[in-house]
């Protein structure tokens, strides 16, 4: 049952007591203070424990236990965020986005939720409705680097390998740290042709991240078109043993 507000409660006195309106109402203000601070510091407590979750295995449903706590008690941007995030893990990518949209509603600034919900659509195969999320997630946060990156490769799935280019190198420009970038940029520069081009992403890539199973995957691959078997070969067993399942598949051709 809910309780009737504070400020009902405190006007609430008996008929045979003269109602002091200035002491009651002080009063109850200072209760209805203290109940919002008390829900906020209980909000607060709940999106710190759902925030430690993410990306740890197996606490995908508490997370979404802890958000449903708290949009319980309010409407809040980050809960349905986080939800998402949960449900994407989960592999929910509709459920995702449903809750991204609630985000954006509630926080229209919100540019992490376009950027998650530009993944999820792409895992979904709306590469157009990705790239318009990327979109809005760098207007309001230039800085963020993955948004390029993820858009060159919605780019790059359209067959805009040029765009795809553009989009690496600005990710490059935002954070020269960015291994997936530079990988993703050498692969393209592949595809057009540029090859010698495309042989120095993947060395930084492997520079910045030596245990980046990708950038050893596409740089054995490139070699191996080259015919360069025996580089190729070593880049590919390299890139098996740091778990990539398609390098791993390619062993027996590469390797021979």
């Amino acid at each position: 049952m809910r309780r009737l507000p504070a400020l009902f409660a405190a006007l609430l006195l008996p008929a045979s007591q003269p109602v002091l309106l200035g002491t009651a109402l002080s009063t109850a203000s200072l209760l209805v203070s203290e109940a919002a601070a008390q829900a906020q510091n209980s909000v607060d407590a709940l999106l710190e424990k759902a925030r430690a979750l993410q990306g740890k295995k197996g606490g995908e449903r508490e997370m979404i236990k802890l958000a449903n706590q708290v949009l319980a008690i309010r409407q809040s941007a980050e809960a349905y965020y986080l939800r998402a995030y949960a449900k994407d893990d989960l592999g929910d990518k509709q459920g995702a986005i449903a809750d991204l949209n609630q985000a954006i509603a509630i926080n229209p600034q919100y540019a992490d939720a376009y950027y998650n919900r530009g993944v999820a659509k792409y895992a979904l195969g709306d590469k157009q409705g990705a790239i318009a999320d990327y979109n809005q997630a760098i207007a309001i946060k230039p800085q963020l680097a993955e948004a390029y990156t993820n858009r060159g490769n919605a780019k790059y799935a359209l067959g805009d390998k040029q765009g795809a280019i553009f989009d690496y190198t600005q990710a490059i420009a935002v954070n020269p740290q960015l291994a997936e970038a530079y990988t993703n940029r050498g692969i393209a520069k592949f595809d057009l042709g540029d090859k010698q081009g495309a042989i120095p992403d993947y060395n930084k890539a492997i520079v910045i991240n030596p245990q980046y199973a990708n950038a050893w995957g596409a740089r054995g691959l490139m070699k191996f078109k080259l015919g360069d078997r025996p580089g190729a070969c070593k880049d590919m067993r390299k890139s098996a043993s740091l778990g990539s399942s398609y390098a791993q598949s390619l062993l027996p051709q590469m390797c021979q």
